[in-house]
This record gives C-alpha cells, structure tokens and sequence, in this order.
C-alpha cells in the first residue's frame, strides 16, 4: 500500500442498527476495487471485517475493523462498527477517530433504535455524514418510507444525492444527480438516464442545486444570476453544506449485490471532508490547552483508540496520527503513564492483516505491535512537547455478573486477564466487593460480558462461571438491649476465663462505635481490644442472615477476670458471645443499599416503565418530558435493579437508557427480609456441607 497525504485520506465509520448490512458493504467496496478476489459472506465466516472465532459463530460484528480502500488516488478507511448496543463501546471508540460517517439504513425496516444511538453519537461528535439506504433489492424495500423515518428523527434536512434505479428485485442501479447519468450495478460506467425517470431526476436535482448553493456565498450569487452550476461547482457547495451539519445527502445501494457500489465511493470522496479539512481538536498541552490540526509538520500526537492482546500474535495498540507524521523505530512519551514506549514497525490495518509502512501521515490511521504499556484512550507524543488528547465519554456499565474460577488454577489469572479485558474496552470494568466478597465484572448487557467471558477464555486461558451478584445487605438493630457470656474452659493446666457484660444500641450516624464503660476494675482496660476484636468479628460474619453489621453502638459496663485463667482469647470469645446475644434481643433489621436511578425512555413507554416501577418498590421522586422523551427520577433498592438493564430493553424496545447512582441505606420490609433472611441462610448451610 503505498502513502496518502492528509488530503488524500477519507476516516469514515459505517454505523447502523445491527444487520443493516455494514460489514457486505464493506465486502462489496474490497471486492469492487480489486482488493479481494470474491465477496465474503458472514454466514461462511470468510468477511475481512468480522475475522475473530467469536464473531463467526454469532454471526454479527462485535469489535470494531478498519477496512482501507483504494479507490481513484484516494484511501478511504472505512471502520466498520458494530450495530448491536451492548458493544456501542467499540462504536464510539471507531467514532472518535473519524471524520465522518455513512449511516446505513436498512430498506426495509427504517430508523431503528440502533440507528438512532448511532444517530445521537455522530451529533455528539459533530460529524459530517451521508445517509445510504442499503438492501434496495429486498421484496419488501420501501426507500421513501425509510427516508422519511430517518427525517423524522433529524434535525438537519436529507437531500438525495440519487435516485434509485428500481426498487426490490427490480433494483438495478442508482441515477446519479450531480453528473445526471444513470449508472447500472456497481456503477464502473454511465449511461444516459432512462426516459421515465428524468423529469424526476430533474425536480430532485432542482433542489440538491439549491442546496449546494447555500453553502457559499459566491456559488449562490452565480445560481440566482443563472439558475444553474456545474456539477464541480455543485459538489463544492454540497461539501461545504455536508461538513457543517446543513445537510445530509442520501444515496441508495445493494451491498451484497454489489449495486450503486462506485458512486457512493464517488460521493463519499466528494462531499466528505478529509482529516486536513475535519474540525481541529483541542488538547491539553504543557502550557495549557492548544489546538492540533492534521499536518505533517506539526507536534506529533498520536491517539490510542483500540487495544487488542492475544497470546500468539501479542499485544496490538490502534492509533489515529491527529498531528505530524510518524516512522518506524521512534521512542514515544505516554504522558498518561509517564513513560516512554519504543515503537519498532509501523503498519496499515486491514482486518486482521497488517500492512508495513515506512511513513504514516497525519489523519491516518495504524497500528503498532508489542507495546508494554500503553492501553485505550491513551496519548504518544514527543517527550519534549507533551499533549493528552481527550478521551471520549463512554456510557454507564450497569449490568453486573459476579466471576468465580473454575479451578484453583484459574484463580490466580483472573485479576490480570480481568485487567487486560478492561484496558481493551472502555465499557467493561471489574471490582473486588468487599461487603459481599465478591468479584464484580461490570458491562453493557449480557451479551457483552458473555463475549467478554469467552474471550478470557480463548485469549487468556482463564476459565471463569458467573452468577447474580448477591445484593450487600447490612444488619442493624432498632433498640437497646444487652447481654452476658461467661466463657469458662477447665481442660487440665491453666484454663481461660472471661465474662463479658455489654449493651448495644442504634448508632443513627457512622458504622460503629466502642466504648469501654467499666468502673472499679472489674475487667482490665487491657482486655478491651480483644472484646472488640471479638465484637468485630461477629459484625463482619453477621448474626441474622450472615450479612456485615453497621449501625451499632457497643458499651461494655460489667464483667469479670480470673487472676490466673484469664486471656485475652477468652475475652475475645466472651465478647463475641455477649454481642450475639444482645443483638438477638435488639429487634434486629436488614438494610439495604437504595439506588438513585434516572430513566429516559420514549413519551409512549412512560405508562409502561412506571407500572413496571411499582412492581419493584419504586419511590418516584419526579417525572419531565424533553424533546419527546420522559425522563423518571427514583429511589430503588439494588435487588431490584441487578437486571434492569435487560428488562428496559424489553419494554422500550432498546430505545430506553438509564443510570444509577448509590444513594442511602434503608430498612427492609418486613415480608421481604424474611425471604432473603430464608436464602441466605440456606446458601450458608450448603456451603458448609461442601
């Protein structure tokens, strides 16, 4: 592959709801311009795109590909994302570095909700983008009923940029509208426009003219002298138009039956902008904030998007060139470790292959073999002119599983197989649970944490099993009480003796408290750390239900030593006992952790989610509405949330979203404790029959 310059290269993501057909299409530009020799298909397992075991056997796209292609001296990286929400993580990543993007829309089904998360990512990064109506040949296409679900949902305006040629299996080709010819299949050659289409070609075009001459001043004054522009003058405006977001030109295409394949590249190097014409980015410098455009004679920075580890091939590290240009065998700062990375070759992804390169420049995309450090989202700059670009804001991980090893083996590799899935995926997170002892793994929905289990498995060789996460309850009591435990112990030699007398009684603010409220030396003032290491090891087991106990204020008042057989661990065992005893007769209660949870769903399904929240003892605390969207603020216990994620999918249809944040513990009811209280102890009985 040989060199492009900042001009000569296109970075545009393909995005869509799942199945809209992204990863033929970018079969169909690899096998259009000559770079394979046959159309890959997903339901063989032979697409460049999805090339990793797992994506075969779902059959769908879960990571992100650069497919680079040439076409008329110009390289378009297409990146190829996944449709599916659970791994909208690999969407943004492949998003941050583009400088536009294609949404595919399926010409059946219309704007769908994976279309629309797409949709709000590309306004979030401010991205120039065209709209192709694809699988134009299915039975049931309709394309005016799909370009209008999609302009319902923008606020630019669609202009077509083309015609469709036919319509289902009658599709032939598409009418271009800048050049006014008609170009049948994948579009190498143009003809003139047949009869019965050109009065309609003529009006559309009208209004694509109108549209270009909007996007400069002197292109407008020349139309309305005129009433006409040549198509280069047409393009011009239109990129000008495109690149601020006015418009948004459609074109239609049948990527597995390889149609509309070349005008759409035609378009696509036309009307979007390459890295040296996208908008600069703002970073963090050492003298405060500069701006980085893409040119080869500026600092270098280099922008670290995707990270990928496998034990033969090694760790992969995918960047963006946002500034300057890069050669082989440099040393690099990593201004986020603070630490320097040496980077041998260079190369070009495609796929899974990697093609060498003695210089990569700015705006391109790359890849660099065996670094130790660096993970996603970091920065690689000149030591002498550190920069850290901005990381993209990732969504919530709110699904959670809790990961036990199969084996003893096992055990020791999950914190650094965990760690390394994390590094590669900005939405997938793990943490240790102290109150539950538990090993959460944290992502997207369930689909995303399977993949990311299996991955574990075939990548690093830990083999791992999931379940619920058990909810942290706490323990507490309501009242005061108190008790007493003599511990005796006469087994020949000296013995151990030690009674405790103790109080306890709700402590409304901290977790616990100790007091030594003895007078006339009945107990040693040096017993009292091992009466509080015993109390504080019933709080930790749990007295009820085998939960941690918080809330509590212990007085020990009364009690008596042995001038012999008194020790430290009989007043340990005295005190343990003594507290077991006290909060028995305490009116002990369960607590659980209660969750700040906002909703956005569509206005339609506002009924919906909050029957769906009474059932869940939901406290609502405020409901609004907001460009056709409700949004619900409420208060709800954790063990009603573990698989909300899942079921609001379910009642929107995957259009509702949600985050959540600790917000208060609080009294169980009554009816509830006593079914948690009934498991609990169930689950600790098994255990010690294992």
């Amino acid at each position: 592959m040989k060199e492009y310059s900042s001009k000569a290269i296109r970075n545009v993501a393909l995005v869509s709801h799942s199945s809209a057909g992204k990863t033929i299409l970018s079969e169909a530009f690899l096998h259009f311009t000559g770079t394979t020799t046959r159309l890959g298909k997903i339901d063989e397992g032979n697409t460049v795109s999805d090339f990793d075991d797992e994506e075969i056997r779902r059959g769908i796209s879960l990571y992100s590909t650069v497919i680079p292609i040439e076409y008329k001296d110009v390289k378009i990286n297409f990146l190829d994302t996944p449709g599916y929400t659970d791994f909208v993580g690999e969407q943004i990543s492949a998003l941050s570095v583009a400088d536009s993007a294609v949404v595919a829309i399926e010409a059946v089904s219309g704007y769908e909700v994976g279309t629309e998360i797409a949709w709000q990512y590309c306004d979030k990064f401010k991205l120039p983008r065209i709209v192709l109506i694809n699988k134009m040949d299915r039975e049931n296409a309709d394309y005016k009923k799909a370009l209008a679900s999609v302009q319902e949902n923008s606020e630019a305006r669609l202009i077509p940029a083309q015609l469709p040629w036919g319509e289902h299996l009658e599709f032939k080709g598409v009418i271009d509208l800048l050049s006014m010819k008609a170009y049948k299949g994948a579009g190498k050659d143009a003809e003139e426009i047949p009869a019965e289409l050109k009065s309609e070609a003529e009006e559309t075009r009208t209004q694509l003219v109108e549209a270009a001459a909007e996007g400069d001043d002197s292109l407008l004054e020349k139309y309305l002298e005129s009433g006409e522009l040549s198509a280069e003058e047409i393009a011009k405006g239109l990129a000008s138009v495109v690149k601020h977001g006015t418009y948004i030109p459609v074109f239609f295409a049948a990527g597995g039956a390889e149609i509309g394949i070349a005008p759409l590249l035609d378009g696509i190097i036309s009307l979007l902008p390459s890295p040296a014409e996208a908008v600069n980015v703002t970073v963090n410098g050492k003298n405060g904030e500069e701006t980085l455009k893409a040119d080869d004679n500026g600092p270098l920075a280099l922008y670290v998007w995707k990270t990928t580890a496998d034990p033969f091939v090694g760790k992969q590290t995918y960047f963006k060139v946002f500034s300057g240009s890069l050669s082989p065998d440099v040393r690099l700062w990593n201004p986020n470790k603070e630490t320097e990375e040496r980077l041998g070759g260079i190369y070009i992804p495609k796929g899974k292959e990697e093609i060498s390169i003695k210089v990569i420049h700015s705006g391109d995309i790359g890849v660099v073999p065996k670094l130790s450090v660096t993970a996603t989202g970091n920065t690689l700059c000149d030591k002498a002119h550190p920069l850290t670009l901005p990381i993209p804001e990732f969504p919530n991980s709110l699904y959670q599983v809790a990961i036990m090893p199969k084996t003893q083996a096992d055990s020791t590799k999950i914190s650094p197989s965990l760690t390394r899935l994390c590094e590669e995926d900005m939405t997938l997170s793990w943490h240790q649970e102290p109150l539950t002892n538990q090993t959460i793994l944290q992502g997207m929905g369930d689909q995303h944490i399977d993949v990311a289990i299996r991955r574990a498995e075939s990548k690093f060789q830990v083999n791992l099993t999931t379940e619920l996460p058990r909810v942290p309850y706490r323990e507490t009591i309501t009242k005061k009480a108190q008790g007493m435990h003599r511990h005796k112990k006469q087994t020949g030699g000296s013995g151990q003796f030690g009674e405790v007398w103790l109080r306890v009684e709700p402590l409304p603010e901290g977790d616990f408290e100790f007091v030594n409220a003895v007078v006339g030396g009945a107990v040693g003032s040096n017993y009292m750390p091992a009466i509080e290491k015993g109390i504080r090891s019933v709080m930790k087991e749990g007295v009820i239900a085998g939960f941690s106990v918080s809330g509590i204020k212990v007085e020990v008042f009364d009690g008596k030593e042995h001038p012999v057989d008194s020790k430290p661990i009989a007043f340990e065992v005295a005190g343990r006992e003594a507290f077991k005893l006290a909060f028995k007769d305490a009116s002990p209660v369960l607590r659980e952790p209660i969750m700040k949870v906002k909703v956005i769903v569509p206005e339609e399904n506002m009924g919906d989610i909050l029957g769906d929240m009474n059932t869940r003892r939901a406290h609502v605390q405020g409901m609004e509405t907001e460009k056709g969207r409700s949004i619900v603020t409420a208060n709800l216990p954790l063990a009603e949330m573990l698989r909300y994620t899942t079921d609001l999918r379910s009642i929107t249809g995957g259009r509702g979203i949600f985050n959540m944040e600790f917000s208060h513990y609080q009294v169980v009811p009554t009816h509830v404790a006593q079914s948690v209280i009934d498991a609990r102890q169930k689950e600790l009985e098994s255990k010690k029959e294992e």
